[in-house]
Protein backbone atom coordinates (compact mmCIF):
# COMPACT_ATOMS: atom_id res chain seq x y z
CA UNK A 1 0.00 0.00 0.00
CA UNK A 2 1.47 3.69 -1.13
CA UNK A 3 1.75 6.16 1.71
CA UNK A 4 -0.86 8.17 -0.03
CA UNK A 5 -3.57 5.01 -0.02
CA UNK A 6 -2.29 4.96 3.64
CA UNK A 7 -2.82 8.49 4.44
CA UNK A 8 -7.04 8.16 2.29
CA UNK A 9 -7.65 5.28 4.72
CA UNK A 10 -6.79 6.78 8.28
CA UNK A 11 -8.75 9.87 6.95
CA UNK A 12 -11.58 7.62 6.05
CA UNK A 13 -11.72 5.84 9.14
CA UNK A 14 -11.48 8.47 11.15
CA UNK A 15 -14.75 9.89 9.34
CA UNK A 16 -16.30 6.60 9.21
CA UNK A 17 -15.87 6.90 13.05
CA UNK A 18 -16.59 10.18 14.29
CA UNK A 19 -20.24 9.50 12.40
CA UNK A 20 -21.09 6.35 14.69
CA UNK A 21 -19.09 3.81 13.01
CA UNK A 22 -17.24 0.85 14.65
CA UNK A 23 -13.73 0.61 13.03
CA UNK A 24 -11.09 -1.17 13.98
CA UNK A 25 -7.46 0.51 14.23
CA UNK A 26 -5.00 -0.67 12.10
CA UNK A 27 -1.09 -1.29 13.90
CA UNK A 28 2.06 0.48 12.22
CA UNK A 29 5.40 -1.35 11.83
CA UNK A 30 8.35 0.60 12.81
CA UNK A 31 12.43 -0.07 13.02
CA UNK A 32 13.83 -0.33 16.34
CA UNK A 33 10.81 -0.24 18.62
CA UNK A 34 6.86 -0.35 18.04
CA UNK A 35 4.92 3.34 17.70
CA UNK A 36 3.56 4.70 20.56
CA UNK A 37 0.41 4.65 19.15
CA UNK A 38 0.37 1.01 17.87
CA UNK A 39 -2.73 -0.87 19.55
CA UNK A 40 -4.19 2.46 21.83
CA UNK A 41 -7.18 3.37 21.15
CA UNK A 42 -7.00 6.47 19.19
CA UNK A 43 -8.65 9.44 20.03
CA UNK A 44 -10.50 10.77 16.91
CA UNK A 45 -10.50 14.15 15.17
CA UNK A 46 -14.06 16.43 15.24
CA UNK A 47 -15.48 16.60 12.24
CA UNK A 48 -17.05 19.28 10.21
CA UNK A 49 -18.17 20.84 6.89
CA UNK A 50 -18.55 24.11 6.53
CA UNK A 51 -15.68 25.78 9.05
CA UNK A 52 -14.08 24.85 12.34
CA UNK A 53 -12.41 26.77 15.80
CA UNK A 54 -9.84 24.97 17.46
CA UNK A 55 -8.66 26.58 21.26
CA UNK A 56 -7.70 26.20 24.29
CA UNK A 57 -10.36 27.35 25.92
CA UNK A 58 -14.50 25.73 24.47
CA UNK A 59 -16.16 28.76 25.82
CA UNK A 60 -14.14 31.10 23.54
CA UNK A 61 -14.43 28.68 20.66
CA UNK A 62 -17.73 28.48 20.76
CA UNK A 63 -17.78 32.30 20.31
CA UNK A 64 -15.77 32.16 16.82
CA UNK A 65 -17.64 29.55 15.77
CA UNK A 66 -20.82 31.25 15.57
CA UNK A 67 -19.51 33.80 13.96
CA UNK A 68 -18.59 31.37 10.99
CA UNK A 69 -22.35 30.20 11.09
CA UNK A 70 -23.77 34.16 10.95
CA UNK A 71 -21.91 34.56 7.75
CA UNK A 72 -18.48 35.63 8.65
CA UNK A 73 -14.81 34.32 7.37
CA UNK A 74 -12.20 32.43 9.11
CA UNK A 75 -10.92 36.07 11.06
CA UNK A 76 -13.93 37.48 12.48
CA UNK A 77 -14.07 33.88 14.10
CA UNK A 78 -9.95 34.47 14.77
CA UNK A 79 -10.87 37.95 16.27
CA UNK A 80 -13.96 36.95 18.12
CA UNK A 81 -12.16 34.07 19.28
CA UNK A 82 -9.31 35.91 20.75
CA UNK A 83 -10.61 38.59 22.42
CA UNK A 84 -13.29 36.12 24.35
CA UNK A 85 -10.03 33.91 25.56
CA UNK A 86 -9.27 37.31 26.88
CA UNK A 87 -11.88 37.00 29.53
CA UNK A 88 -11.99 33.01 29.38
CA UNK A 89 -8.11 31.91 29.71
CA UNK A 90 -6.99 34.78 31.32
CA UNK A 91 -3.49 33.15 32.03
CA UNK A 92 -2.61 33.31 28.34
CA UNK A 93 -5.40 34.93 26.88
CA UNK A 94 -4.93 38.56 27.07
CA UNK A 95 -5.45 42.20 26.04
CA UNK A 96 -2.34 42.91 27.94
CA UNK A 97 -0.11 40.93 25.83
CA UNK A 98 1.24 40.07 22.00
CA UNK A 99 1.54 38.03 19.52
CA UNK A 100 1.53 36.81 15.83
CA UNK A 101 -0.93 36.01 13.29
CA UNK A 102 -1.01 34.22 9.94
CA UNK A 103 -4.04 34.60 7.59
CA UNK A 104 -4.23 32.59 4.61
CA UNK A 105 -6.72 34.27 1.92
CA UNK A 106 -8.26 32.24 -0.43
CA UNK A 107 -9.39 33.46 -2.96
CA UNK A 108 -6.52 35.71 -3.42
CA UNK A 109 -4.58 32.73 -2.77
CA UNK A 110 -2.22 35.00 -0.40
CA UNK A 111 -0.82 34.60 2.93
CA UNK A 112 0.26 37.19 5.46
CA UNK A 113 2.07 37.62 8.82
CA UNK A 114 0.85 40.07 11.75
CA UNK A 115 3.54 40.44 14.04
CA UNK A 116 1.57 41.99 17.22
CA UNK A 117 4.19 41.16 19.58
CA UNK A 118 4.86 43.43 22.39
CA UNK A 119 7.56 46.24 21.84
CA UNK A 120 9.91 47.70 24.74
CA UNK A 121 9.27 51.11 26.11
CA UNK A 122 11.59 53.64 24.47
CA UNK A 123 13.47 53.93 28.01
CA UNK A 124 14.48 50.35 27.31
CA UNK A 125 18.62 50.20 27.55
CA UNK A 126 21.18 47.17 27.00
CA UNK A 127 21.87 46.95 30.37
CA UNK A 128 17.99 46.85 32.13
CA UNK A 129 17.99 43.87 33.45
CA UNK A 130 21.41 43.72 35.11
CA UNK A 131 22.63 44.14 38.47
CA UNK A 132 25.22 46.20 40.10
CA UNK A 133 27.71 43.22 38.87
CA UNK A 134 26.76 43.49 35.23
CA UNK A 135 25.28 40.02 35.38
CA UNK A 136 21.70 39.45 34.63
CA UNK A 137 19.20 39.61 37.26
CA UNK A 138 16.23 37.06 36.44
CA UNK A 139 13.77 39.34 39.21
CA UNK A 140 13.84 42.04 37.17
CA UNK A 141 12.85 40.56 33.38
CA UNK A 142 10.20 38.10 35.66
CA UNK A 143 8.69 39.56 38.78
CA UNK A 144 9.30 43.67 38.33
CA UNK A 145 7.49 45.75 36.01
CA UNK A 146 10.84 46.18 34.03
CA UNK A 147 9.58 43.21 32.24
CA UNK A 148 6.26 44.65 30.82
CA UNK A 149 6.13 45.12 27.26
CA UNK A 150 4.05 47.55 25.13
CA UNK A 151 0.85 44.80 24.66
CA UNK A 152 0.40 44.49 20.77
CA UNK A 153 -2.97 42.29 21.61
CA UNK A 154 -5.83 44.75 20.79
CA UNK A 155 -4.05 46.62 18.04
CA UNK A 156 -3.35 43.25 16.44
CA UNK A 157 -6.76 41.84 16.19
CA UNK A 158 -8.57 44.64 15.31
CA UNK A 159 -6.21 45.60 12.89
CA UNK A 160 -7.00 42.75 11.24
CA UNK A 161 -10.38 42.51 11.18
CA UNK A 162 -10.25 45.94 9.80
CA UNK A 163 -7.80 44.40 6.87
CA UNK A 164 -9.16 40.79 6.26
CA UNK A 165 -12.49 39.96 8.18
CA UNK A 166 -15.73 40.21 6.06
CA UNK A 167 -16.68 43.22 6.05
CA UNK A 168 -20.18 41.82 8.00
CA UNK A 169 -19.06 42.47 11.09
CA UNK A 170 -17.79 45.86 12.98
CA UNK A 171 -15.40 46.02 16.19
CA UNK A 172 -18.29 46.22 18.24
CA UNK A 173 -20.15 43.25 16.93
CA UNK A 174 -17.54 40.88 17.55
CA UNK A 175 -16.46 42.21 21.53
CA UNK A 176 -20.10 41.89 22.43
CA UNK A 177 -19.66 37.70 23.30
CA UNK A 178 -16.40 39.09 25.48
CA UNK A 179 -18.24 41.80 27.56
CA UNK A 180 -21.05 40.14 28.22
CA UNK A 181 -18.61 36.86 29.27
CA UNK A 182 -17.28 39.65 31.62
CA UNK A 183 -19.88 41.35 32.95
CA UNK A 184 -21.79 38.61 33.89
CA UNK A 185 -19.39 35.68 34.60
CA UNK A 186 -19.03 31.99 33.81
CA UNK A 187 -18.44 29.29 35.71
CA UNK A 188 -14.68 28.64 36.69
CA UNK A 189 -13.75 25.23 35.44
CA UNK A 190 -11.46 23.04 33.18
CA UNK A 191 -7.84 24.84 32.75
CA UNK A 192 -8.45 27.90 35.13
CA UNK A 193 -9.29 25.76 37.74
CA UNK A 194 -6.65 24.32 37.48
CA UNK A 195 -4.03 27.37 36.55
CA UNK A 196 -5.75 29.53 39.40
CA UNK A 197 -4.39 28.08 42.56
CA UNK A 198 -1.23 27.99 40.93
CA UNK A 199 -0.63 30.96 40.47
CA UNK A 200 -2.14 32.15 44.15
CA UNK A 201 1.11 33.57 44.62
CA UNK A 202 1.99 35.38 41.50
CA UNK A 203 -1.16 37.19 41.50
CA UNK A 204 -1.43 37.62 45.22
CA UNK A 205 1.39 39.63 45.50
CA UNK A 206 -0.69 43.05 43.80
CA UNK A 207 -3.75 44.09 45.33
CA UNK A 208 -5.11 45.00 41.40
CA UNK A 209 -4.89 41.69 40.87
CA UNK A 210 -6.58 39.90 44.37
CA UNK A 211 -9.88 42.19 43.86
CA UNK A 212 -10.00 40.12 40.75
CA UNK A 213 -9.17 37.03 41.51
CA UNK A 214 -9.75 36.27 45.17
CA UNK A 215 -12.84 36.82 47.63
CA UNK A 216 -12.70 39.96 50.07
CA UNK A 217 -11.31 37.38 52.79
CA UNK A 218 -8.72 36.81 50.96
CA UNK A 219 -9.59 33.25 49.71
CA UNK A 220 -8.76 32.35 46.07
CA UNK A 221 -12.07 31.99 43.49
CA UNK A 222 -12.08 28.09 42.68
CA UNK A 223 -13.70 25.05 40.97
CA UNK A 224 -17.48 25.72 40.59
CA UNK A 225 -17.85 29.54 41.43
CA UNK A 226 -18.54 32.50 39.36
CA UNK A 227 -15.71 34.84 37.90
CA UNK A 228 -16.76 38.38 36.99
CA UNK A 229 -14.60 40.88 35.68
CA UNK A 230 -16.36 44.03 35.66
CA UNK A 231 -13.43 46.51 34.62
CA UNK A 232 -12.30 43.99 31.93
CA UNK A 233 -16.00 44.32 30.64
CA UNK A 234 -15.71 48.40 30.56
CA UNK A 235 -12.48 48.28 28.74
CA UNK A 236 -13.75 46.34 26.38
CA UNK A 237 -16.64 48.43 26.04
CA UNK A 238 -14.25 51.03 25.39
CA UNK A 239 -12.62 49.60 23.00
CA UNK A 240 -15.81 48.18 21.32
CA UNK A 241 -17.08 52.37 21.41
CA UNK A 242 -13.44 54.09 20.38
CA UNK A 243 -11.66 51.17 18.32
CA UNK A 244 -8.25 50.78 19.93
CA UNK A 245 -8.00 54.60 20.68
CA UNK A 246 -10.04 53.81 23.80
CA UNK A 247 -6.88 50.98 24.76
CA UNK A 248 -3.83 52.53 23.51
CA UNK A 249 -4.89 56.31 24.55
CA UNK A 250 -7.10 58.23 26.87
CA UNK A 251 -7.67 56.81 30.75
CA UNK A 252 -7.01 53.57 29.70
CA UNK A 253 -3.63 53.89 28.58
CA UNK A 254 -2.86 55.99 31.75
CA UNK A 255 -4.10 53.51 33.89
CA UNK A 256 -1.97 50.88 32.52
CA UNK A 257 1.22 53.45 32.27
CA UNK A 258 0.35 54.35 35.96
CA UNK A 259 0.52 50.74 36.98
CA UNK A 260 3.85 49.80 34.93
CA UNK A 261 5.74 52.41 36.82
CA UNK A 262 4.42 51.55 40.04
CA UNK A 263 5.96 48.15 39.42
CA UNK A 264 9.09 49.34 38.97
CA UNK A 265 8.79 49.42 34.65
CA UNK A 266 9.36 52.38 32.31
CA UNK A 267 6.46 51.94 29.96
CA UNK A 268 4.59 55.41 29.56
CA UNK A 269 1.35 56.39 27.77
CA UNK A 270 3.56 57.77 24.83
CA UNK A 271 4.78 54.09 24.48
CA UNK A 272 1.34 52.90 24.48
CA UNK A 273 0.09 55.55 21.86
CA UNK A 274 3.19 54.64 19.78
CA UNK A 275 2.14 51.36 19.16
CA UNK A 276 1.61 49.46 15.44
CA UNK A 277 1.09 46.30 14.59
CA UNK A 278 3.64 45.26 11.20
CA UNK A 279 3.02 43.65 7.98
CA UNK A 280 5.62 41.52 7.80
CA UNK A 281 6.52 38.53 4.74
CA UNK A 282 5.73 34.80 5.68
CA UNK A 283 8.57 32.40 5.35
CA UNK A 284 7.86 30.01 2.88
CA UNK A 285 9.57 26.04 2.34
CA UNK A 286 8.75 23.03 1.26
CA UNK A 287 8.26 19.63 2.56
CA UNK A 288 8.10 16.66 0.62
CA UNK A 289 5.91 18.23 -1.95
CA UNK A 290 4.08 20.42 0.70
CA UNK A 291 4.51 24.01 1.15
CA UNK A 292 5.01 25.05 4.65
CA UNK A 293 4.44 28.64 5.53
CA UNK A 294 5.44 30.10 8.51
CA UNK A 295 5.75 33.26 10.68
CA UNK A 296 9.38 35.36 9.88
CA UNK A 297 11.55 37.32 12.71
CA UNK A 298 11.05 38.96 15.38
CA UNK A 299 9.60 35.04 15.55
CA UNK A 300 12.23 32.49 15.54
CA UNK A 301 9.23 29.47 14.97
CA UNK A 302 8.86 29.81 11.42
CA UNK A 303 12.46 29.83 10.17
CA UNK A 304 13.86 26.78 12.71
CA UNK A 305 10.33 24.89 11.47
CA UNK A 306 11.18 25.26 8.14
CA UNK A 307 15.03 24.58 8.60
CA UNK A 308 14.33 21.49 10.64
CA UNK A 309 12.14 20.22 8.13
CA UNK A 310 14.82 21.14 5.67
CA UNK A 311 17.85 18.61 7.45
CA UNK A 312 14.86 16.11 7.42
CA UNK A 313 14.04 15.53 4.16
CA UNK A 314 17.91 14.52 3.94
CA UNK A 315 16.76 11.45 5.94
CA UNK A 316 14.25 8.52 5.09
CA UNK A 317 12.13 9.44 8.08
CA UNK A 318 9.04 7.89 7.13
CA UNK A 319 11.07 4.32 6.95
CA UNK A 320 12.52 4.60 10.04
CA UNK A 321 8.72 5.15 11.64
CA UNK A 322 7.20 7.05 14.19
CA UNK A 323 8.23 7.34 18.12
CA UNK A 324 11.18 5.25 17.19
CA UNK A 325 15.10 5.90 18.26
CA UNK A 326 16.55 6.31 14.70
CA UNK A 327 13.63 9.12 13.81
CA UNK A 328 13.90 10.39 17.04
CA UNK A 329 17.77 10.57 17.51
CA UNK A 330 18.05 12.63 13.97
CA UNK A 331 15.27 15.47 14.52
CA UNK A 332 16.74 15.80 18.17
CA UNK A 333 20.14 15.94 16.33
CA UNK A 334 18.55 18.31 13.70
CA UNK A 335 16.93 20.48 17.12
CA UNK A 336 20.58 20.77 18.41
CA UNK A 337 21.78 22.43 15.03
CA UNK A 338 18.80 24.96 14.97
CA UNK A 339 18.44 26.23 18.10
CA UNK A 340 22.33 27.17 18.39
CA UNK A 341 22.02 28.92 15.12
CA UNK A 342 18.70 30.86 16.81
CA UNK A 343 20.79 31.74 19.74
CA UNK A 344 23.14 33.35 17.44
CA UNK A 345 21.16 34.74 14.44
CA UNK A 346 17.64 35.63 15.31
CA UNK A 347 16.52 38.96 16.52
CA UNK A 348 14.09 41.92 15.89
CA UNK A 349 14.34 42.25 11.94
CA UNK A 350 14.13 46.13 12.59
CA UNK A 351 16.70 46.32 14.23
CA UNK A 352 19.58 43.36 13.54
CA UNK A 353 19.80 41.88 9.72
CA UNK A 354 18.66 38.40 10.29
CA UNK A 355 19.66 35.72 7.83
CA UNK A 356 17.02 34.33 6.42
CA UNK A 357 16.79 33.61 3.10
CA UNK A 358 20.15 31.00 4.44
CA UNK A 359 18.87 29.73 7.11
CA UNK A 360 15.82 28.48 5.05
CA UNK A 361 18.04 26.94 2.21
CA UNK A 362 18.01 23.64 1.14
CA UNK A 363 21.69 23.61 0.48
CA UNK A 364 22.28 25.41 3.95
CA UNK A 365 20.33 22.12 5.87
CA UNK A 366 21.90 19.65 3.24
CA UNK A 367 25.77 21.11 5.02
CA UNK A 368 23.80 20.91 8.47
CA UNK A 369 22.76 17.34 7.80
CA UNK A 370 26.10 16.13 7.03
CA UNK A 371 27.56 16.90 10.84
CA UNK A 372 24.48 14.54 12.02
CA UNK A 373 25.79 10.72 12.62
CA UNK A 374 22.79 8.52 13.13
CA UNK A 375 24.54 6.25 15.75
CA UNK A 376 25.71 9.28 17.79
CA UNK A 377 24.46 12.39 20.12
CA UNK A 378 26.57 15.28 19.38
CA UNK A 379 27.50 16.89 22.73
CA UNK A 380 26.39 20.64 22.79
CA UNK A 381 29.58 21.76 23.38
CA UNK A 382 30.67 20.31 20.12
CA UNK A 383 28.22 22.27 17.89
CA UNK A 384 29.51 25.65 16.78
CA UNK A 385 28.02 28.52 14.82
CA UNK A 386 27.77 28.50 11.21
CA UNK A 387 27.53 31.31 8.64
CA UNK A 388 23.93 30.22 7.05
CA UNK A 389 24.85 32.66 4.79
CA UNK A 390 25.91 33.24 4.55
CA UNK A 391 12.49 31.91 23.01
CA UNK A 392 8.32 32.42 25.08
CA UNK A 393 6.34 31.94 27.82
CA UNK A 394 5.15 28.19 28.99
CA UNK A 395 1.79 29.52 29.28
CA UNK A 396 0.86 31.19 25.47
CA UNK A 397 -2.02 29.63 23.97
CA UNK A 398 -2.86 29.64 19.98
CA UNK A 399 -6.04 28.38 18.03
CA UNK A 400 -6.65 27.94 14.85
CA UNK A 401 -9.50 28.43 12.41
CA UNK A 402 -10.89 27.80 9.08
CA UNK A 403 -14.22 28.54 7.22
CA UNK A 404 -15.78 26.92 4.09
CA UNK A 405 -13.94 29.08 1.64
CA UNK A 406 -10.74 27.73 2.50
CA UNK A 407 -9.64 30.96 4.39
CA UNK A 408 -7.51 30.25 7.31
CA UNK A 409 -6.04 31.56 10.58
CA UNK A 410 -3.54 30.32 12.85
CA UNK A 411 -3.24 33.05 15.90
CA UNK A 412 -0.43 32.20 18.65
CA UNK A 413 -0.66 35.26 21.53
CA UNK A 414 0.50 35.20 25.12
CA UNK A 415 1.58 37.00 28.48
CA UNK A 416 4.84 34.86 28.42
CA UNK A 417 4.46 33.52 32.06
CA UNK A 418 1.34 32.40 33.43
CA UNK A 419 -0.93 35.01 34.58
CA UNK A 420 1.96 37.13 33.05
CA UNK A 421 3.71 39.45 35.74
CA UNK A 422 0.24 38.78 37.68
CA UNK A 423 -0.45 42.37 37.65
CA UNK A 424 -3.80 43.36 37.14
CA UNK A 425 -3.56 47.53 35.98
CA UNK A 426 -5.87 48.78 38.25
CA UNK A 427 -9.64 50.03 37.57
CA UNK A 428 -8.76 48.37 33.76
CA UNK A 429 -9.04 44.15 34.49
CA UNK A 430 -6.15 44.04 32.02
CA UNK A 431 -3.51 41.46 33.04
CA UNK A 432 -0.01 42.53 31.97
CA UNK A 433 2.93 40.77 30.34
CA UNK A 434 6.50 39.43 31.62
CA UNK A 435 7.23 39.09 27.83
CA UNK A 436 10.29 41.38 27.69
CA UNK A 437 12.28 38.46 29.72
CA UNK A 438 12.65 36.90 26.36
CA UNK A 439 15.41 39.53 25.16
CA UNK A 440 18.89 38.25 26.57
CA UNK A 441 19.73 40.06 29.28
CA UNK A 442 23.40 39.46 28.36
CA UNK A 443 24.39 37.21 25.68
CA UNK A 444 24.90 33.56 27.13
CA UNK A 445 22.61 34.09 29.68
CA UNK A 446 19.77 32.04 29.94
CA UNK A 447 16.33 32.81 29.83
CA UNK A 448 13.19 31.49 32.52
CA UNK A 449 13.34 28.72 29.87
CA UNK A 450 16.87 27.70 29.53
CA UNK A 451 17.04 29.77 26.13
CA UNK A 452 20.51 31.49 25.59
CA UNK A 453 20.35 34.07 23.53
CA UNK A 454 23.16 36.61 21.94
CA UNK A 455 23.47 40.54 21.40
CA UNK A 456 21.61 40.54 18.58
CA UNK A 457 18.67 39.75 20.79
CA UNK A 458 19.58 42.44 23.72
CA UNK A 459 17.05 44.82 24.84
CA UNK A 460 16.55 48.15 23.26
CA UNK A 461 14.38 51.29 22.65
CA UNK A 462 10.73 50.16 21.17
CA UNK A 463 12.76 46.53 20.37
CA UNK A 464 10.75 43.72 19.95
CA UNK A 465 11.55 41.05 22.14
CA UNK A 466 12.50 36.77 20.21
CA UNK A 467 10.11 34.46 20.51
CA UNK A 468 9.37 31.18 19.90
CA UNK A 469 5.86 31.04 18.43
CA UNK A 470 5.24 28.80 15.53
CA UNK A 471 1.59 29.60 13.87
CA UNK A 472 1.77 27.39 10.58
CA UNK A 473 0.04 26.31 7.56
CA UNK A 474 0.90 23.34 5.28
CA UNK A 475 -0.71 23.81 1.89
CA UNK A 476 -0.89 21.14 -0.67
CA UNK A 477 -1.44 21.94 -4.97
CA UNK A 478 -2.10 25.57 -3.43
CA UNK A 479 -4.69 24.99 -1.13
CA UNK A 480 -4.84 24.49 3.08
CA UNK A 481 -4.00 21.15 4.05
CA UNK A 482 -3.03 21.66 7.70
CA UNK A 483 -3.63 24.54 10.25
CA UNK A 484 -1.48 24.31 13.04
CA UNK A 485 0.27 26.10 16.30
CA UNK A 486 1.13 25.60 19.70
CA UNK A 487 2.04 27.08 23.52
CA UNK A 488 5.06 25.86 25.44
CA UNK A 489 8.28 28.73 25.19
CA UNK A 490 11.25 27.30 23.36
CA UNK A 491 9.18 23.62 22.67
CA UNK A 492 7.21 25.56 20.77
CA UNK A 493 9.19 24.87 17.56
CA UNK A 494 9.64 21.29 18.13
CA UNK A 495 5.75 20.30 18.89
CA UNK A 496 4.51 22.13 16.10
CA UNK A 497 8.06 20.02 13.89
CA UNK A 498 6.39 16.69 14.98
CA UNK A 499 2.83 17.66 14.63
CA UNK A 500 3.69 18.23 11.17
CA UNK A 501 5.94 15.54 10.65
CA UNK A 502 3.77 12.76 11.62
CA UNK A 503 0.99 13.60 9.84
CA UNK A 504 3.21 13.97 6.29
CA UNK A 505 5.63 11.74 7.05
CA UNK A 506 3.54 9.05 8.27
CA UNK A 507 0.08 9.79 7.29
CA UNK A 508 -1.72 10.40 10.96
CA UNK A 509 -4.75 12.23 11.46
CA UNK A 510 -4.58 15.30 13.64
CA UNK A 511 -5.48 13.64 16.53
CA UNK A 512 -3.03 10.55 16.18
CA UNK A 513 -0.36 13.21 15.75
CA UNK A 514 -1.31 14.81 18.68
CA UNK A 515 -1.93 11.98 21.12
CA UNK A 516 1.55 10.89 20.23
CA UNK A 517 4.66 11.67 23.20
CA UNK A 518 6.68 14.30 22.47
CA UNK A 519 10.31 15.22 22.42
CA UNK A 520 12.42 18.34 22.66
CA UNK A 521 16.19 19.44 22.70
CA UNK A 522 16.98 23.27 22.44
CA UNK A 523 20.95 22.58 22.13
CA UNK A 524 21.84 24.22 25.98
CA UNK A 525 20.79 23.01 28.21
CA UNK A 526 22.05 19.24 26.43
CA UNK A 527 19.53 17.47 27.35
CA UNK A 528 16.38 15.61 25.57
CA UNK A 529 13.48 16.15 26.93
CA UNK A 530 10.82 13.11 26.36
CA UNK A 531 7.60 13.47 27.53
CA UNK A 532 5.79 9.74 29.81
CA UNK A 533 4.36 7.19 27.63
CA UNK A 534 7.45 6.90 25.41
CA UNK A 535 8.83 2.96 24.54
CA UNK A 536 11.52 2.06 27.24
CA UNK A 537 13.18 0.49 24.54
CA UNK A 538 13.77 3.44 22.36
CA UNK A 539 14.34 5.54 25.65
CA UNK A 540 17.03 2.49 26.11
CA UNK A 541 18.14 3.08 22.20
CA UNK A 542 18.49 6.38 22.44
CA UNK A 543 20.72 6.53 25.68
CA UNK A 544 22.83 3.98 23.59
CA UNK A 545 23.69 6.63 21.20
CA UNK A 546 24.38 9.37 23.57
CA UNK A 547 21.59 11.35 24.18
CA UNK A 548 21.13 12.54 27.42
CA UNK A 549 17.35 11.61 28.20
CA UNK A 550 15.01 13.19 31.01
CA UNK A 551 11.60 12.66 31.63
CA UNK A 552 9.73 15.78 30.99
CA UNK A 553 6.01 16.47 32.07
CA UNK A 554 3.23 17.67 28.91
CA UNK A 555 5.46 19.70 26.06
CA UNK A 556 3.25 21.69 23.78
CA UNK A 557 -1.19 22.11 23.27
CA UNK A 558 -1.34 21.64 19.57
CA UNK A 559 -4.89 23.23 17.90
CA UNK A 560 -4.52 21.61 14.57
CA UNK A 561 -7.07 21.86 11.70
CA UNK A 562 -6.76 19.80 8.63
CA UNK A 563 -8.59 20.22 5.44
CA UNK A 564 -8.90 17.06 3.29
CA UNK A 565 -11.53 15.72 0.49
CA UNK A 566 -13.84 18.71 1.33
CA UNK A 567 -13.89 17.25 5.24
CA UNK A 568 -12.39 19.03 7.69
CA UNK A 569 -10.93 17.88 10.80
CA UNK A 570 -9.92 19.03 13.77
CA UNK A 571 -7.77 18.17 17.67
CA UNK A 572 -7.63 19.81 20.29
CA UNK A 573 -4.55 18.88 22.94
CA UNK A 574 -5.75 16.79 25.77
CA UNK A 575 -2.80 17.50 27.76
CA UNK A 576 -4.68 20.37 28.80
CA UNK A 577 -8.29 20.49 30.30
CA UNK A 578 -10.99 22.54 28.62
CA UNK A 579 -9.72 22.90 25.35
CA UNK A 580 -12.51 22.13 22.33
CA UNK A 581 -12.38 21.85 18.72
CA UNK A 582 -15.67 22.97 17.50
CA UNK A 583 -17.29 23.08 14.08
CA UNK A 584 -20.36 22.88 11.72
Amino acid sequence: MTKDSQTTLRRTIAALVCCGLMVCALPIQAQESAPIIAGKARILPALARHGMVVAQEEKAARVGLEFLKMGGNAVDAAVATGFAMAVTLPRAGNLGGGGFMLVHLARENRDIALDYRETAPAAATPDMFLNAEGEADPRKSRDSGLGIGTPGTVAGLAYALAHWGSGKFGLADILRPAIKLAHEGFVIEGDLADSLPQAAGRLGRWEASRRVFFHPDGKMFAAGETLVQPDLAATLEKIAAEGPKGFYEGATAQKIAAAVQAAGGRMTADDLAAYAPVERPVVRGTYRGREIVSMPPPSSGGVHLIELLNIMENFPISETGPQTAATIHVMTEAMKLAFADRAEWLADPDFVNVPVAGLISKKYAKALAAEISTQRARPAAEIKHVDPAPFEGDQTTHFSVVDGEGNAVANTYTLNFSYGLGLVADGTGVLLNNELDDFSAKPGSPNAFGLVGGAANAPGARKRPLSSMTPTFVLKDGKIEIVTGSPGGPRIITTVLEQISDMIDFGMNAAEAMEAPRFHHQWLPDVLLMERGMSLDTIALLKAKGQNVVTSGTLGSVATIEMADGLITGASDTRQRGTAAVGW
